[in-house]
C-alpha cells in the first residue's frame, strides 16, 4: 500500500481521508461464500502443517533438543560442574554424553538426564532434593488453566508449566481441552479425529449411566432407553486409547482437534436424555476409573477460551486452577466477569443437584479447589506496574503477586512452534537466556508451592485419618 502522501505524520492528514469508492472497489475480490472458507481453511491447513514440522526430524517425529552439562548442573541437578563430572569418570556405566567437537562441552538427552538425577538420588547428598517431593499413596494432582478471554497466555502458561514439571522429574500427562488444538501442536501430537481426544471419555461416561439407568428401568419393567453406535464404541475406549506419547520422555499427551468442539453440542444433548448424568463429572471420573491419576505425578488441562463443557469439566477435574490475564483494564475485566461465570455455573449444579439430595437424604455436594490464583502473564513493568499494583490491591490473595515478564525468548519459541524450555540457549548469550528464562522459572516456583503445599496438606490428613481409624479399631 502506498504511503499517504505529506511531510512528517504529524502534517500528514488521516490515512482514512480521502479514500475513492472506485479505487476501494478496484481492489475489492468478488464475493466470498461457503466454498471460500473451505479453501481458505485448507491453505491454512497446509501452511500450519509446515510451520508445525520446523524442528521435526525427516520421519516427522518431534526430537526434544539436547542439555549441556552447564544447563544440567545449574537448572536440573543440583550439583556442582566438577562434581558432576567426577560422578561421570567414576561411573562409567552411567550416561557421559556426546560431544559435539573433541573436547568441547558434554551434552545429554532428557532420558539421560532423568537416568543422572536416578543415580544423584540413590547416591548423592541425603540434604539436597534430587527429585522433587511427591507422597506416596496419592493421586496425581489435576491443575487447569483458564480463562475465557483469549490471548492472555493460557496455552503458552499451560505448556511451559509441563515442561518445567517434567524437567523437575514429574511424570506429566498434558489434556488438551481446545478444539483449535494449539498445546497438541506445541506437543507435536497427531490427532486423526476426535475418537483420538477426551471425547470417547466423556462419551463412556454417559454410556454408563446410561447402561445403569437401563438396568433400573429393565428391573421396573419398562423399556430401556437406545444405545447408539457411538455410545457403544465409546464403552470400549479407556484413556489408554487416546494417551499418546511426545517428543519429551516425561510427558504424554491427550491431544485435540477441530471436531472435539462436537462435544459441545453433544453433552447437553445426552444431559438432556438422562438427567441423573452428572456431565460435569465425566473427565474427573474417567481419570480415576483408568488409573491416570496413579500413573503420573501432575495432569496439566489446557481449556478452550470459553466457560463451556468441556471447560467445566476440566475445572470440575481440577485440583489447582491457575487464571492467567493481562494487566490491561479489558482483561481485569474480563478475568472478574470469568470468576462471575465460574461462581453462577458451579452454584447453580450446587443448588440443583442439592435439592434431591436433601429430599433422598443423600449427602450434598460442594465444589471445592486445593488453590485457586490468577496470574499476571506478559508484564512490561514499564508501561503497566501501576494498574498492575491496583489490580493487586483488588483481587489481594487471589492474584500472584508473581507477574510474568514478556521476553524475548517468547518471541522465538512461538516461531519455533516450541516450547521456551526447548529454545536452544546458544542462540543467545547466556545471560540473556538465563534472565529469559528466569521469567517462567518463577512461573512454575510459585504453581510448585501450591502444588507441594496442596499435596502436604493432603497428607496430613490422610495420616490423622488414618490414625483416627487405628485408635477406633484397637478401642
Amino acid at each position: 500500500m502506498s504511503q499517504t502522501p505529506g511531510g512528517s505524520p504529524e502534517e500528514a492528514p488521516p490515512p482514512y481521508f480521502n479514500i475513492s469508492p472506485d479505487e476501494a472497489l478496484a481492489e475489492l475480490e468478488a464475493p466470498v461464500g461457503t466454498a471460500d472458507f473451505g479453501r481458505i481453511a485448507e491453505t491454512c491447513a497446509r501452511g500450519r502443517a509446515d510451520l508445525v514440522a520446523r524442528g521435526h526430524e525427516g520421519t516427522g517425529a518431534r526430537r526434544l533438543r539436547l542439555f549441556s552439562t552447564w544447563e544440567i548442573t545449574k537448572y536440573l541437578i543440583p550439583v556442582a560442574p566438577a562434581h558432576f563430572r567426577r560422578v561421570l569418570r567414576a561411573n562409567p556405566d552411567l550416561p557421559q554424553g556426546a560431544s559435539e567437537t573433541v573436547g568441547g562441552a558434554k551434552w545429554f538427552t532428557l532420558d539421560e538426564v532423568l537416568r543422572l538425577r536416578a543415580h544423584f538420588a540413590a547416591e548423592g547428598s541425603r540434604a539436597k532434593e534430587y527429585r522433587p517431593y511427591r507422597p506416596e499413596g496419592l493421586p496425581a494432582k489435576v491443575c487447569a488453566v483458564a480463562n475465557f478471554k483469549g490471548g492472555v497466555g493460557k496455552t503458552s502458561m499451560a505448556a511451559h508449566l509441563a515442561m518445567s514439571a517434567a524437567l523437575d522429574g514429574y511424570r506429566v500427562l498434558v489434556i488438551d481441552l481446545d478444539s483449535q488444538g494449539s498445546m497438541t501442536s506445541i506437543f507435536g501430537g497427531g490427532v486423526a479425529s476426535e475418537w483420538d481426544t477426551v471425547f470417547p471419555l466423556v462419551a463412556r461416561d454417559y454410556a454408563l449411566g446410561l447402561r445403569a439407568e437401563n438396568q433400573r428401568r429393565v428391573d421396573r419393567g419398562d423399556p430401556p432407553l437406545p444405545l447408539d453406535e457411538t455410545l457403544t464404541e465409546a464403552l470400549t475406549r479407556s484413556s489408554a486409547d487416546v494417551i499418546r506419547k511426545t517428543h519429551w520422555p516425561n510427558i504424554d499427551l491427550i491431544g485435540a482437534q477441530l471436531n472435539l468442539y462436537w462435544a459441545e453440542f453433544q453433552i447437553p444433548v445426552w444431559r438432556m436424555s438422562l438427567r441423573g448424568w452428572k456431565l460435569w463429572e465425566a473427565l474427573s471420573n474417567a481419570l480415576q476409573r483408568d488409573g491416570v491419576l496413579d500413573a503420573y505425578d501432575i495432569v496439566i488441562l489446557d481449556t478452550p477460551p470459553a466457560l463451556g463443557y468441556l471447560t467445566i469439566n476440566g475445572l470440575t477435574a481440577a485440583d489447582i486452577l491457575l487464571v492467567p490475564m493481562g494487566a490491561s483494564f479489558l482483561e481485569f475485566d474480563s478475568t472478574g466477569r470469568f470468576f462471575d461465570m465460574l461462581h453462577s455455573t458451579f452454584l447453580s449444579i450446587e443448588e440443583g443437584e442439592n435439592v434431591a439430595a436433601r429430599a433422598l437424604g443423600r449427602p450434598e455436594i460442594h465444589f471445592e479447589w486445593d488453590a485457586v490464583r490468577a496470574v499476571i502473564t506478559r508484564y512490561d513493568a514499564g508501561q503497566q506496574a501501576e494498574l498492575a499494583g491496583l489490580m493487586q490491591a483488588y483481587l489481594g490473595r487471589a492474584l500472584s503477586p508473581w507477574r510474568q515478564d514478556f521476553t524475548a525468548l517468547v518471541g522465538q519459541a512461538s516461531e519455533q512452534v516450541n516450547g521456551i524450555y526447548e529454545a536452544d540457549y546458544r542462540d543467545f548469550n547466556r545471560d540473556t537466556y538465563a534472565r529469559g528464562r528466569l521469567t517462567f522459572d518463577q512461573t512454575y516456583a510459585l504453581f510448585k508451592r501450591l502444588l507441594l503445599a496442596s499435596w502436604r496438606r493432603d497428607e496430613i490428613e490422610a495420616r490423622a485419618e488414618a490414625e483416627a481409624r487405628s485408635r477406633k479399631e484397637s478401642a
